[in-house]
Formats: structure tokens, C-alpha cells, sequence
């Protein structure tokens, strides 16, 4: 890892968790692994980005309304919360997608901050290049993000003891991994970046 490094944690929420209404089955077993990655980003001073779908009420990506899913993740509710077992940093960067009734935004790159400004920009303002990804789901939103972020040019690890996938079809998750790492992307676990992340202290 070096200074262009950054954390991103895709949208794991309560909604997305056990006991959510979109549950990614075993999602919050990843929590702490994901921990200790932001530990270790910490220690380093490096950025961590946390995503989170923050849906109005009425939109096309709930399935009464035209798409897939059933309500998650709605502006204000307790589903749309980070889940309480994730240790987030005081200073960690809260970006928020899906807020556009007329628009999916699988992708993290399709997210804004706070002040509005997107997370593409930020990236390039900031001259983050590598992207270290986990989250939730392997085969929607941290895929679509993986994808994005190796089109607008970023370095993308994957890091695969923190994701979990849908899995509507059963090896969703698999091919998605494929697919990132076909073009481009890699694949790490925590033992990989803890080695990383001594070599470079």
C-alpha cells in the first residue's frame, strides 16, 4: 500500500445484513474481517470510504415499482443504517447512492459525499489510484463498483475474505470475481495485506 491507497467498504447495512429485508445470506459474517482492514488502513493513514444505498421511498430499483427488489435501505429507516457491528472511524467518508428514483447506482462510483461532490471526482482530486474493495454484494454493488473504478483507470483489489454475494444464481459471486480479475482487478485476502502493510511501515 502506499499513499494513493484507499479503503472503500461497500454498503453493509442492516438492510443487506440477517434479519434486513434484502439479506445478503451470511453478510454480516464478514464484519469483523472488514474491521480489521480498516485497522490496518488506519494505521497506515490512509482514506477509508464507507458507501451506503440511501433509497427514497418510491423508486424503480423496488420491485412494486418496476424492479428487482423488495424496499431496502430507505432514506431515514433503521434497514438503512451501517450495521452496529462495523467499527467505524470517526473520519471515515460517507457516500450515498441510489437517491435518484429513476436510477439503480449499483455502483459506488455513481455515490456522492455529503457535500454533493462525486466520488469519481473526489478520487481524482485527492490522487487516490488503488482501491481496496469489500462489502456487500460480491455480484451487484461490489462488482458494478469493481468495474467502475478499473474503467476510470484505478488499480482494484478485491478483497475476497470480506465480500459476500446474492447469489440468485447460484456462482453469481464467482463470476463476478472472474470477471473483475479478467479485467484487471486482483484478488487478496487479510493474510496478503497484512504482509503489505508491514513491508511498507
Amino acid at each position: 500500500m502506499d499513499t494513493r491507497s484507499a479503503l472503500l467498504v461497500v454498503d453493509v447495512q442492516i438492510d443487506f445484513c440477517p434479519g434486513g429485508s434484502l439479506a445478503v445470506p451470511g453478510g454480516d459474517a464478514i464484519i469483523p474481517v472488514i474491521n480489521r482492514y480498516i485497522e490496518i488502513f488506519r494505521s497506515q493513514g490512509l482514506p477509508i470510504f464507507v458507501t451506503r444505498d440511501w433509497h427514497p421511498p418510491v423508486t424503480r430499483h423496488f420491485r412494486e415499482f418496476g424492479g428487482l427488489w423488495p424496499p431496502h435501505c430507505v432514506q431515514g429507516s433503521v434497514g438503512a443504517l451501517f450495521h452496529p457491528g462495523l467499527k467505524l472511524p470517526s473520519d471515515v467518508i460517507v457516500v450515498s447512492k441510489g437517491m435518484e428514483p429513476d436510477r439503480d447506482d449499483y455502483s459506488s462510483f455513481q455515490a456522492t459525499l455529503e457535500t454533493g461532490l462525486p466520488l469519481r471526482e473526489y478520487f481524482r482530486n485527492a490522487g487516490v489510484t488503488k482501491l481496496y474493495i469489500c462489502g456487500l454484494a460480491t455480484d451487484y454493488c461490489v462488482r458494478d463498483t469493481c468495474l467502475d473504478a478499473l474503467g476510470a483507470g484505478l488499480s482494484v483489489t478485491v478483497l475476497q475474505d470480506a465480500v459476500k454475494g446474492v447469489e440468485i444464481k447460484a456462482g453469481d459471486s464467482a463470476r463476478a470475481l472472474e470477471e473483475i480479475t479478467r479485467r484487471g482487478g486482483e484478488l487478496a485476502d487479510l493474510a496478503a495485506i497484512e504482509k503489505e502493510s508491514a513491508e511498507t511501515c
